[in-house]
This record gives structure tokens, sequence and C-alpha cells, in this order.
């Protein structure tokens, strides 16, 4: 088990689903980016970095059919599961890093909320678009959300890489096109406040 799952399992194992500052009841910027980027309801659909998000309950509420969650954290996902019941039989549930994973298939969605601000070496980053690259199909859209310039530095006691649309587009490369950016203030279980964006890309054939 690497150093990053054993930080998560034991973030999930000590905490309740709603004692972590990336809380949320309703995911409605992540949810309607998705829509936008593919209201087909048999589009596959990743959720990286998911964990315990209530993210996957609103996609099948949704109607969406071919969804999956990946996340280093077994107890996140057990957690998840536990909440869906018998709706969880319908995801694809992977404990894996995004950074080393080796995708089965192609998806039309790829949503990471909060996972990709926190890889800080430019190496991580570079293995994480290289997965991209692997599981986006042609057309496809990426969603990825992090903390903005002027959010937060740290986040669960570790450092993060805080993005705008420009930087991430650099990292992504140019065979992504922004299509969208949304600004989001999210308010933590304690009321505090974290500046996030949210940024959406196209992949050109």
């Amino acid at each position: 088990m690497s150093d990053r799952s054993t930080h998560w399992d034991h973030v999930y194992a000590t905490k309740g689903e709603a004692e972590v500052s990336w809380y949320q009841d309703s995911p409605a910027t992540s949810l309607e980016m998705i829509r936008a980027a593919n209201p087909n309801h048999d589009a596959a659909i990743i959720d990286i970095g998911g964990g315990a998000s209530r993210l996957v309950d609103a996609l099948l509420q949704d109607g969406y059919r071919d969804v999956a969650v990946l996340d280093l954290s077994a107890n996140a996902l057990d957690a998840a599961k536990k909440r869906i019941g018998e709706a969880a039989s319908m995801v694809d549930w992977m404990v894996a890093d995004a950074t080393s994973w080796q995708p089965a298939k192609t998806y039309d969605v790829w949503h990471d909320r909060a996972a990709f601000h926190f890889l800080t070496d430019p190496r991580d980053r570079a293995a994480y678009v290289e997965r991209l690259r692997s599981a986006l199909a042609t057309d496809g859209h990426v969603i990825i959300a992090t903390f903005a310039p002027d959010g937060p530095e740290k986040c669960s006691g570790l450092p993060v890489q805080r993005h705008d649309s420009a930087s991430l587009a650099a990292e992504l490369g140019p065979e992504f096109a922004l299509i969208e950016t949304r600004s989001e203030t999210h308010h933590t279980p304690w009321a505090s406040t974290q500046a996030f964006q949210f940024s959406r890309f196209r992949r050109s054939g």
C-alpha cells in the first residue's frame, strides 16, 4: 500500500462522511457540468478520487447507467457503497492510484473534484495526464476542480498545487480545448469557506 493510500484510508477510518472539509451534501456544480458535457445516459463516466462523495448517488438518480468511481482509499469507497445500498452494484468501484492505474476501457466523461490538486510533483501530474489520455474517448470531456489560486495551500494536512484554467490547460496539453470554467465558494462542514475553480475541457480528435 502506498503512502498516499495509507493516508486516505486513515482519514476515512477515523472520520465520518460529513467530518471532512471537502464534504458536499449536493455536488450541484459537478452534476451540472457533467450534464453539459454529455446528457446521454449511456455515457461512460468516471469520478477520479471520488471517495465517499455523493456525486455517484446523484449520477445514478439522474439516470446515468455506466458510472465508475476510482479512489486510493478502500475505506472511502466502502462508505459510499454502504450509503447507496443495493444500487452500489450498478457502479464500477476501483481502488487505485490515478497516477499508476491502467484503464481497462475508455470513458466519455472524466470528473475529478479535489484529487488533481494533491499532485504537487510534476512527475505525478504527468503520469496522471498520461492515464487521462489512455482513458478518455476522442471528443470526451474532462472536468477538473481544484483549489483556485486564492484557495487554501493545504488540505487534510497535505500541501496542494492550486490551479486556474490556464495552468490546467498547460498541464493537459493542446489536444484539450477549454469549454467552460466556473468559480465556486465551498462551505466546509464547520462553516469556513474555500475557493474552488472548475474547468471543463473537450479532447479533440
